[in-house]
């Protein structure tokens, strides 16, 4: 058990190195930078493709998607006109700091305004690697219970931003907001927590705006 320990401890000493190295990277280009992480099935790239259909004539985007096989959520992406790119982990539950400097190398996606970073679909081995991201958003679907902050809390403490997502389907689902929005405070009492349906468009404006003054604030700073 000790040399596995060690091991893990040399793999993500060396992936902090690289996601330095893209921090500052990301700050020269002045891109604000998000890291989402959720459970397959979330929402994630519906929700980018909203962003886009909201923000692409406001700000030049660009999205690295994340998955274990196929380029169904880059192809997504690119057809509303913005460039993405596909990493495809082979079975791996995490993008690492490595995979993102590689994608910057291989694709066009800097000089960007905001840059996502739609992680393997995963709640546990995503949260530990930092990708020189700005901020990490947790999305949970209504549709998965509410009891995911509860079993997972690690990301929802990481998380700066917790997501609540197919708000349209509330009335239709066990999912007790009062709890969820209780326990995600409890956990990070500084963080910040959205409600919103991709599909009907409630709690877009939120969303975008909470990324528009992020994006300015960090261009101050």
């Amino acid at each position: 058990m000790k040399h596995v320990v060690t091991i893990r401890r040399k793999a993500l000493a060396a992936s902090e190195e690289h996601a330095r190295t893209l921090r500052s990277r990301f700050a020269d280009a002045r891109a604000l930078v998000l890291n989402l992480i959720s459970s397959p099935g979330s929402g994630k790239t519906t929700l980018l493709e909203r962003t886009v259909d909201r923000l692409a004539d406001r700000c030049r985007l660009a999205v690295i998607e994340g998955d274990v096989a196929t380029e169904r959520d880059a192809d997504r992406i690119r057809a509303l006109g913005v460039p993405a790119h596909q990493v495809l982990t082979g079975g791996a539950c995490h993008l690492d700091a490595r995979q993102i400097e590689t994608a910057l190398e291989t694709a066009d996606l800097l000089p960007a305004d905001i840059l996502f970073i739609e992680n393997v679909g995963n709640l546990i081995c995503p949260t530990t690697y930092d990708l020189g991201e700005d901020f990490k958003v947790a999305l949970l679907s209504v549709t998965e219970g509410d009891d995911k902050p509860f079993k997972y809390p690690a990301i929802f403490s990481r998380a700066e931003v917790t997501v609540i997502t197919k708000s349209d389907l509330l009335p239709h689902v066990p999912f007790d907001m009062a709890a969820v929005t209780e326990h995600v405070a409890s956990l990070n009492p500084g963080g910040t927590l959205l409600v919103l349906s991709s599909t009907t468009g409630d709690g877009m404006d939120a969303w975008c705006n909470l990324l528009l003054g992020r994006l300015a604030d960090k261009r101050r700073s």
